[in-house]
């Protein structure tokens, strides 16, 4: 599913214009984005929760040359499925 097939479903389940549903996604990614720069978690009860993790510095190997290179750290999102979730998929 894409994001202009999720906003097709989310207007027709909540039988809203396109327009507002696009509008409520963009809010939901944005609001998201900004929870999560912040360092903070977001849990939403029964669907899951996402999270900023820090992955640190460590070597690798450019897989074309074999060369050892070092890859730098960086902060990773994770998510972690709620029961709901994970029961019905």
């Amino acid at each position: 599913m894409n994001k202009a097939e999720m906003i097709e479903a989310m207007a027709t389940d909540a039988g809203i214009s396109k327009a507002e549903a696009k509008r409520a996604l963009d809010s939901f990614v944005t609001n998201t984005t900004k929870t999560l720069k912040k360092g903070n978690r977001l849990s939403l009860i029964g669907f899951g929760s996402f999270s900023v993790t820090r992955r640190a510095a460590r070597k690798g190997r450019n897989p074309q040359t074999g060369k050892e290179i070092t890859i730098k750290a960086k902060n990773v999102v994770k998510f972690k499925p709620g029961s709901d979730l994970a029961s019905k998929v």
